[in-house]
């Protein structure tokens, strides 16, 4: 089996979002960088089904130079190799992110053979944009699940779960297939000192893919407001009393 995991370099996001003065792109000046946590979850898939089922597990990112730490991190968690599209600073739109990961997909391909699964993050954790994945399998000409829960390989296919309102809708894939996961369809694994002495040898194919002219325009970003936290004093000391039995017998407790 050939899995393919498409990550991204994205600001670790432990503070405070603030957004550069035009608001098309996150202040990182302050920020280290890291590895979406849907994507985390999907570098963990890939080196589960090569795991159980044998076969090879590579891990992709278009971003800037220093994006190689990431493909490293994967890499020292137990995938194979590493492809790096490598671009400048600046943010590519959906579309053009989508079509050179295609195109990286089909070059190697022609030399490996077909990507049976491949797998991607249900969006990034800085742009949010759910668009590549769709994308992705749309160029391939590949069925394609979104926000998946559940996946294992069987004789007949991928069979993929997605969480919904009333349990889990349940997917047969044939392969070659796409799916999109969310964070917490496993719980990931982290790099050891041996896993990256590993990952530094490994090798990574380093190439730079020609931008397209953008046909998608973005006109700001928007983080959202957080909801508002407030606290209610019902008195103090035995007097409150009573208020506080009122307010458990409206919640229910009582």
């Amino acid at each position: 089996m050939r899995v393919l995991v498409c990550i991204k370099r994205v600001p670790m996001a432990a503070g405070k979002i603030v957004l550069t003065a035009d608001e098309r792109d996150i202040e990182t000046k302050h920020l280290g960088f890291t590895i979406s946590p849907h994507e985390e979850c999907a570098i963990e898939e890939a080196v589960r089904l090569v795991e159980a089922n044998g076969g090879e597990s590579v891990v992709l990112t278009l971003g800037p130079t220093d994006a190689v730490e990431q493909l490293r991190d994967a890499m020292a968690v137990g995938v194979s190799r590493a492809i790096h599209l490598e671009t400048d600073a600046e943010e590519w739109d959906a579309e053009a992110t989508a079509g050179a990961i295609v195109d990286a997909i089909r070059a190697d391909e022609e030399t490996s053979g077909a990507f049976d699964v491949v797998i991607l993050g249900n969006e990034s954790a800085d742009a949010g944009g759910y668009q590549v994945g769709i994308r992705v399998a749309r160029d391939l000409g590949r069925p394609v699940v979104r926000g998946i829960k559940g996946l294992s390989v069987g004789a007949t296919g991928l069979r993929a779960e997605q969480e919904t309102a009333g349990g889990r809708d349940v997917y047969e894939l044939p392969l070659p297939a796409v799916v999109t996961v969310l964070e917490g369809l496993n719980v990931p694994r982290y790099p050891s000192v041996p896993g990256r002495m590993r990952a530094r040898s490994k090798p990574v194919a380093a190439s730079r893919p020609v931008r397209p002219a953008s046909r998608l325009e973005m006109i700001r970003l928007v983080v959202p407001e957080g909801k508002p936290k407030g606290a209610e004093i019902l008195g103090e000391g035995a007097g409150a009393a009573p208020a506080v039995v009122e307010m458990l017998q409206s919640a229910g407790v009582v």
